[in-house]
């Protein structure tokens, strides 16, 4: 398994509306897409403006397929979009990969 920690640096006053844009689309367009997303924080500290989440893969080549397919998919394009008249919601994304290590089990 391969997790996928994804980090989004967000434009000032755009947070509330990503989180709407996941709440409202992107997470059912993942599952769409065969892309699990476990988890999802955002920053404690209001001023760095950062959101975090993790998302599952089966392994790299799965994840690469499954985020072109996202990417390309009509409804995420034209989400996008609307979403992003007034303005890029996210400055710039990071993704750091992770798998399990074999000495611990999530208990």
């Amino acid at each position: 398994m391969l997790f996928e920690l994804r980090v989004y640096h967000v434009n000032t006053g755009k947070m509330q509306a990503l989180q709407n844009r996941f709440k409202n689309h992107v997470i059912d367009l993942f599952m769409k897409h065969d892309m699990k997303v476990t988890q999802f924080w955002e920053d404690i500290e209001d001023s760095n403006s950062r959101l975090f989440y993790v998302v599952e893969h089966a392994n790299m080549e799965m994840r690469n397929l499954n985020y072109e397919r996202f990417c390309n998919d009509p409804e995420w394009v034209e989400i996008k979009r609307l979403t992003e008249l007034d303005g890029p919601l996210v400055i710039k994304q990071e993704s750091i990969f992770m798998k399990n290590v074999s000495f611990f089990e999530n208990k």
